[in-house]
């Protein structure tokens, strides 16, 4: 391909992208009707940015060289515009060199928008396309004194080459991603997305659209907790009916606001809600907060009108939440920013938490109250059109005044990403998630998707660092172990009571949990004071045989209980606490008083202990945080890219049968197969394709004896009757015998003749979309018995070597690859290596949509892969590849 027509340019080369302040452009090719723009654009430069572009003065445009500018073949010529709604703010394009891999790349950006970081947006995306496009490497001619032109291209994580000629820097580099680029990018993304987030829970104004003076309207309410919670900001009513709004002056429309405005928080009816949008636009608002129900949640109409206005929004520099947001919250003493339909402020704590659904999130507010839980921030994100979680996992990852992350989760927009960012962030802070809405596949999916089981889900979570919760209140329960203890240094929990039938509760739950007790249950007996029983407890936290600590209590008749919980607190505060400590206490649920250490506030902080109804929910919350700190001591592993990978042939193979097949889902040809698996180094085993008993006896001369006969027809190869045409055939007598029992049972002259692999345990290894985790790569024995066990064992992509290694020990049946009751043991080396090559497969192209290598035959000599199934499709709509981006705007996620 030489060209396309300039009209017609790879739609997902469009993007919505996130700037270094927070604001938003849309980036898209360029098309012929864009010269008008181009010409307004250029006519906006400085003269100063002219020169640096053009090395010259070059007042204007020649009617010649504008015809070239907007006229480009998407291929060998290439540009993109970024558009700030209609208005164009920066350019950048490549041309190709002497129809080589080369091409010359250049951009200039606006005055007004340098130094949002477009210009390293720009080299990102063109070079992603470039590489699409069949080009290696971009060569480019600066000056010298253009500093911030150098400073792109120097710091976007290449091996640039300089050269310099009479002022002229001429730069050359590959453009093939790399650690290091990769690094920048994600670090630039991580920066932008949550610059973006901070303007939203940082606003020094906030206008509330349909502010209302009757009270019990969502306007009143939202308007009234802003004064409520005494926002340091500036609070504007906008309301065209009424000159003043409980006091405050009301203007009647946000364009009549003589300041600038931060936050818009939108509630009027959702037929109203475009028009205010118009004006928000106008006005130059940073967020809009969109408490307003009536939009996707109510069906077609809505969810057309919902994307429209996100489109919109982002267009012009705008992030949204919601649409039915119940809104946000920042409890900061400089802040105090209450935007919700919450009547109360939470506490201030270290806790952030982002809720997907408007109908809980006043329950979860008041839970977290109740329990002693302060919060740092809040967002109830509705419908999540634009912000969404994995954008607060990134405000959070470097927001100092957060230690932990509390997700509740119907959906995941971008599960890889989620997947990517939660395993960054929980190195440093813990995540705990409830997802639900666990068995819902997206329409999409459902042709590749299969039900994992609940342990294999749980894994998948761990892998990623996410402690996985299945309701609000074991969120809370894990939470309060977080937010007030610290981590444990290993396993071992000791059990100190009043009550050994308590004790012996506590001891059988931390059993199941997988935790080892220290010592038995220490019981101080009914009779025991308070003195006593902190005695016991101290005793037990500073042996050196406990990583941490249950308590349990039982009143007694006699001595009211809150002296034995003040003695408690005294002696943990007084030991200088070191180990967490959980509490079944006076059947009190959350941090009471006599067990709180409190801040000025009254808020219960660090070193408070949390209290639950029952010692097995007490366990479960530690056994929780046990596990998540052995993940963060274990070692982190390494993204490993096999030897002999060729990325770019299996890229264009794929793009080749897709085009073959009209974009859609299809099984592919054997041959095919065998083709695009070794692009990664993952060779089948020999085999060919006989319709006549002389081909079969041909086939097995030249793939050499001894081979075995397979039917092609998919249903018929787990029949047991034809098990006997799979032995062993060493000569051509057996082949012909072979060959027309074959074709007698199965019905069908072709059937496959293929090279015997050394014996060994028959292992699967999968690939599968999972609407939680995107990409899985799955393990297990082959068999009867492994399927209808469900023996398999899951990772989603990237894979490091520690995955993959983890990947081949998990399933039950594993051992037998170790060399079971003496055993020669198989190669696990080769194994892992295939399972690595398989998650860089996926990784590369999204477009694979499962693959199953089933047998693979495991022996001490390797592992030999005898059969493969792959299902090409069009990919998934927001895979987390390529350059930076926010997810696509697409109403089937």
């Amino acid at each position: 391909m030489t060209g396309r027509d300039p009209f017609d340019y790879p739609r997902d080369w469009e993007a919505d992208v996130v700037l270094s302040d927070g604001g938003t452009v849309h980036l898209r090719p360029i098309v012929p009707t864009d010269a008008d723009g181009l010409v307004a654009f250029h006519g906006k430069l400085s003269e100063r940015t002219r020169y640096f572009r053009y090395f010259g003065a070059y007042p204007r445009i020649p009617e010649k060289d504008l015809k070239r500018f907007s006229t480009v073949d998407h291929h060998d010529r290439v540009a993109f515009a970024a558009f700030l709604g209609d208005d164009i703010v920066a350019v950048g394009r490549y041309e190709r060199l002497d129809h080589g891999p080369s091409a010359e790349v250049a951009f200039v950006v606006s005055d007004a928008h340098q130094g949002r970081g477009l210009g390293s947006i720009l080299l990102e995306h063109l070079a992603a396309a470039a590489s699409e496009c069949g080009l290696r490497r971009f060569v480019a001619e600066v000056l010298a004194e253009n500093a911030a032109m150098v400073r792109v291209f120097r710091d976007a994580g290449y091996q640039v080459s300089r050269e310099i000629e009479e002022g002229v820097l001429h730069l050359e580099f590959d453009i093939d991603p790399t650690e290091e680029s990769l690094a920048v990018a994600r670090s630039r993304e991580q920066a932008a997305e949550a610059r973006s987030v901070h303007n939203l829970l940082h606003p020094t104004s906030v206008a509330v659209i349909g502010a209302s003076a009757e009270p019990g309207k969502v306007g009143h309410v939202a308007f009234v907790n802003l004064l409520a919670a005494a926002f340091t900001g500036t609070v504007y009513p906008v309301n065209p009916e009424h000159r003043s709004v409980r006091g405050v002056r009301a203007y009647p429309s946000v364009l009549d606001i003589p300041d600038p405005v931060d936050l818009a928080v939108v509630a009027v009816p959702a037929e109203s809600v475009e028009s205010v949008l118009d004006a928000c636009l106008a006005k130059g608002v940073k967020t809009l907060l969109i408490l307003s129900s009536g939009f996707a949640e109510a069906g077609p109409h809505g969810l057309h009108a919902e994307l429209r206005l996100v489109g919109e929004a982002r267009a012009h520099g705008m992030r949204v939440v919601g649409p039915n947001a119940l809104g946000v919250l920042n409890t900061a003493p400089g802040i105090r920013l209450n935007a919700t339909l919450a009547p109360r402020l939470p506490g201030r704590g270290r806790t952030g938490f982002f809720c997907q659904s408007g109908a809980l999130g006043t329950a979860i507010l008041a839970d977290a109250e109740s329990r002693g839980l302060g919060l740092s921030t809040f967002v109830s994100a509705g419908n999540r059109a634009d912000v969404s979680g994995n954008d607060l996992l990134q405000y959070w990852e470097t927001d100092p005044d957060t230690d932990l992350v509390l997700l509740y989760l119907e959906s995941f927009g971008n599960p890889r990403k989620f997947a990517r960012l939660a395993r960054r962030l929980a190195r440093t802070k813990p995540i705990v998630a409830v997802k639900s809405g666990r068995h819902a596949v997206r329409p999409q999916l459902a042709a590749t998707s299969t039900e994992i089981d609940e342990a294999s889900v749980q894994a998948l979570f761990e892998q990623a660092g996410v402690v996985r919760v299945e309701s609000l209140a074991q969120l809370f329960d894990t939470a309060l172990v977080f937010a007030h203890q610290p981590l444990p240094a290993g396993p071992r929990i000791g059990i100190v009571g009043n009550s050994s039938a308590i004790g012996l509760l506590a001891a059988d739950t931390a059993r199941m949990q997988g935790l080892r007790l220290a010592f038995d249950p220490i019981d101080v007996g009914p009779q025991a004071g308070p003195d006593d029983f902190a005695k016991a407890v101290g005793e037990a936290l500073t042996s050196p045989d406990t990583d941490a600590l249950v308590v349990v209590f039982a009143p007694p008749v006699a001595i009211p209980g809150t002296a034995y919980a003040r003695a408690l607190r005294e002696t943990v505060v007084e030991l200088g606490q070191q180990k967490p400590i959980v509490s079944t206490f006076l059947a009190a649920e959350g941090v009471p008083d006599e067990l709180a250490v409190s801040t000025g506030d009254g808020v219960p902080t660090r070193g408070s202990i949390p209290s639950y109804p029952s010692p097995e929910r007490a366990v479960n919350a530690l056994a929780r945080v046990v596990r998540y700190a052995a993940w963060r001591q274990r070692p982190q592993g390494t993204l490993i890219r096999p030897a002999g990978i060729h990325t770019e042939q299996a890229q264009g193979l794929v793009r080749e049968l897709l085009e073959t097949e009209s974009g859609k889902t299809t099984l592919l040809s054997d041959t095919d197969v065998v083709r695009l698996l070794g692009c990664y180094g993952i060779d089948v085993v020999p085999f060919r394709v006989a319709s006549t008993v002389d081909e079969a006896v041909a086939a097995a001369a030249e793939l050499g004896y001894p081979v075995t006969l397979k039917a092609v027809d998919e249903r018929l190869r787990g029949r047991p009757d034809l098990a006997g045409v799979r032995l062993d055939l060493a000569s051509e007598d057996a082949v012909r015998t072979a060959y027309e029992t074959l074709r007698e049972v199965s019905g069908d002259d072709d059937v496959y003749v293929q090279r015997m692999a050394p014996k060994g345990l028959s292992c699967v290894i999968g690939l599968q979309d999972d609407p939680s985790f995107g990409t899985l790569v799955s393990f297990g024995l082959s068999g009867l018995v492994s399927t209808l066990l469900g023996d398999r064992a899951y990772r989603a992509v990237p894979l490091t070597d520690v995955d993959a290694a983890t990947l081949l020990r998990e399933p039950r049946t594993a051992p037998l690859l170790t060399g079971y009751r003496g055993d020669e043991p198989a190669d696990l080396a080769a194994l892992q290596d295939m399972v690595l090559r398989v998650a860089a497969l996926a990784e590369d192209n999204p477009e694979v949509r499962s693959l199953v290598l089933d047998p693979i035959l495991a022996s001490p000599d390797g592992a030999f892969a005898a059969n493969a199934r792959l299902v090409l499709g069009p990919p998934p709509s927001r895979p987390d590849t390529g350059p930076r981006r926010l997810r696509a705007i697409n109403p089937l996620d």
